[in-house]
């Protein structure tokens, strides 16, 4: 097992920036003290971090990487090093596959690939329902022991009565519901926001009750189920104020959103497919409610929800394009560059959007301190770059941030003490 010496980095230590050294041995961080002498340690590998950041790997637990199934959008192997570029070391992979994890059998093919490529931590999540079609339960006790929780992310489950079920049993295996909340008979084919930049283009709009009205009946049988529950990719201010009140009452919920969420509104949009997800960017008052969400604690985290898609996919306008971008080699630096930089949040506070409260609430990943996983990522803040998504290690190349200027260069990032990411090298 190789051991490093990682010196004269702002520390992510104790939950505050300390100038600090880490000594990273048998996979562990095995100390973590100021100027230590190299000389003590001559089979270390020695970085020298000055003016860098040192984070605790981050946690991303909504992202999709296609496989099995769709590996032509991605790979548990390209998705995961598109995670360790993007300083992630921990994500939680969507079932929107073929086959859908929707059993013990239909899973072993995910974890078979994980097994086999993935150079980060990465989590399943089971379908609630098979084939994530709504009509049947989904056998969430064959797989509990090796899912992170129970989402049929991509489609809303419609019928109240499976999600109470659903809820019920996920409570008695003490796992997480995530879930996508979208009532179908308020869609009306919409694609985009129903707001400003529809109707002057005369695009189908999605209107914000299809999300916050389901959220809304999720909250309700939470409280009579006590699940655990957590709402996937936030978009409108209904929904932050309705989870704003659920907090208040002790309901058990948590909630995400994502960084083109919280910096973009639709008077944005282009007519380009890497505009497109689901939900939609929607207006400049919700983007500002998710804001305060974020500031007041009622969101908790930020994820990438990253989900490729193939070129000829993502190239069919805003009409005719499939749902989703790529995120995970973007996510930090635009939060940085677009929130901390700005003065909106403070870097601790991105920590804890980022790494902290997913790392609680999903029970993965560990703080930076002595005789914790060595996952860890450093980012030099004051380099920019263009974001070029032909650059991009994963085969998704669809992002709104297209060439947008951003401060963060992950300089390398470390999985169990092995580094999985270093700027500028081939290794792996």
């Amino acid at each position: 097992m190789s051991e490093y010496l990682l010196k004269n980095a702002a520390v992510f230590y104790k939950n505050q920036f300390t100038v600090t050294d880490v000594l990273v041995q048998n996979g562990v961080i095995a100390e973590v003290s100021p100027a230590m002498d190299a000389s003590l340690f001559p089979k270390a590998k020695v970085f020298d971090l000055n003016n860098c950041f040192l984070f605790p790997g981050l946690v991303d637990v909504h992202v999709h990487f296609r496989e099995p199934g769709f590996l032509y959008k991605e790979t548990i192997e390209t998705g995961s090093r598109a995670a360790a570029r993007g300083g992630v070391t921990h994500v939680c992979t969507m079932p929107n596959l073929n086959p859908v994890p929707d059993s013990a059998e239909h899973l072993e093919e995910q974890l078979a690939a994980i097994r086999k490529d993935a150079c980060v931590h990465v989590y399943p999540y089971g379908a609630i329902t098979k084939g994530e079609a709504g009509k049947e339960l989904a056998d969430l006790s064959d797989m509990a022991e090796n899912v992170i929780g129970f989402s049929d992310d991509g489609k809303g489950v419609q019928e109240d009565a499976m999600m109470r079920r659903a809820m019920q049993e996920a409570a008695g295996l003490h796992k997480i519901v995530a879930a996508h909340c979208e009532v179908n008979e308020l869609l009306h084919g919409g694609y985009i926001h129903d707001g400003e930049y529809a109707r002057a283009h005369g695009h189908r709009g999605i209107c914000s009750e299809s999300e916050w009205r389901q959220v809304e009946r999720d909250l309700r049988l939470c409280e009579e189920t006590g699940c655990a529950y957590h709402v996937c990719h936030v978009s409108a201010k209904e929904t932050v104020e309705l989870i704003r009140q659920a907090k208040a009452r002790g309901v058990d919920v948590t909630c995400e959103t994502g960084p083109h969420y919280l910096v973009m509104n639709d008077t944005m949009l282009q007519e380009d497919g890497r505009f497109k997800m689901n939900p939609p960017i929607r207006s400049e008052e919700d983007r500002k409610a998710l804001l305060e969400g974020v500031l007041d604690g009622t969101i908790d985290m930020v994820v990438t929800d990253h989900a490729p898609h193939s070129a000829e996919e993502k190239s069919r306008g805003l009409s005719g394009s499939l749902m989703g971008v790529v995120g995970l080699e973007t996510s930090f630096a635009v939060m940085y560059t677009r929130l901390v930089k700005t003065g909106i949040l403070s870097l601790e506070k991105l920590m804890e959007l980022m790494h902290t409260n997913p790392s609680r609430r999903f029970g993965i990943g560990s703080p930076i301190e002595v005789g914790s996983p060595a996952d860890l990522t450093v980012f030099d803040l004051n380099r920019s770059y263009t974001v070029d998504p032909e650059q991009f290690v994963s085969k998704g190349k669809s992002t709104p941030f297209a060439g947008e200027t951003l401060f963060g260069i992950c300089k390398l990032t470390m999985v169990n003490g092995r580094l999985v990411w270093q700027e500028n090298s081939t290794e792996r």
